[in-house]
């Protein structure tokens, strides 16, 4: 998905997704306006009406009208109480038929799966940025919690997919797919606070790392709850910094 833009965020770039960026007006082919010729003398010339056309909306490239699906999915769910969006909506949205939108996709899900590929790819990607550049386990663990935060903040229809809001009247294998993403955000906060406990000569450091990655896993989930449930008002960073100076400090 790389069509999508990133900024930059305290932790590194964070991704904006569809939901951040509005699908592009359709470029409409105005006619020609020829320029009189000099030396005519205008004044003599008839000037035949010229019966008004349609203008022609350009065709999008192979792949555009994809993302232009997922953008504007993605915008949908920002709105309130739009926890559940029907193909026939976001086809009037993009004015076009549902069969248009079948397309290039073979059902919702898949629109959903489309969504939940940006997220994971733009979260593992900064996550594994993090793991290289910073060695210490600790700061690991506090940026991997702040990029996932400022994902959900800048992307909030991104954020009620990942707490499953969006996909609770959709396949269950969604559910169980985003389930999974947080699975893998702890294993990797695990790791890297394994290598804390055992820096700080921890005689449990598996089982330290286990319980603090499960504490920070829940903190994660429970700010993006609190955000999407607060129609995006009550930001999911907000006091992060001292939050996570007590907790792995």
């Amino acid at each position: 998905m790389s069509v999508f833009t990133c900024t930059e965020g305290p932790t590194g770039r964070v991704p904006e997704s569809p939901s951040t960026l509005r699908p592009p007006t359709p470029v409409i082919a105005s006619p020609d306006a020829s320029n009189p010729a000099e030396g005519v003398n205008l004044a003599a010339t008839a000037v035949q009406p010229v019966a008004p056309t349609a203008p022609a909306r350009k065709r999008p490239r192979p792949g555009e009208r994809r993302v232009q699906i997922l953008q504007t999915l993605a915008l949908m769910l920002e709105q309130p109480g739009a926890e559940r969006v029907t193909t026939a909506a976001l086809a009037a949205r993009l004015q076009v038929s549902e069969a248009a939108l079948y397309r290039h996709f073979a059902s919702k899900a898949q629109m959903f799966e489309g969504l939940i590929e940006f997220i994971e790819s733009s979260i593992f990607t900064l996550v594994n940025q993090i793991v290289e550049r910073e060695a210490a386990g600790t700061l690991q663990a506090q940026r991997i919690v702040a990029v996932v935060l400022q994902f959900g903040e800048k992307n909030p229809g991104m954020a009620r997919v990942m707490v499953g809001d969006a996909l609770v009247f959709e396949h269950e294998r969604l559910a169980v797919r985003m389930g999974q993403f947080f699975d893998r955000l702890e294993s990797q906060l695990r790791q890297s606070l394994r290598l804390a406990a055992e820096a700080a000569g921890s005689p449990t450091p598996t089982v330290d790392a286990q319980a603090l990655a499960s504490a920070l896993t829940a903190l994660l989930v429970g700010r993006l709850h609190r955000y999407a449930r607060s129609n995006f008002k009550r930001l999911p960073t907000e006091h992060l910094e001292p939050a996570l100076q007590r907790l792995t400090g």
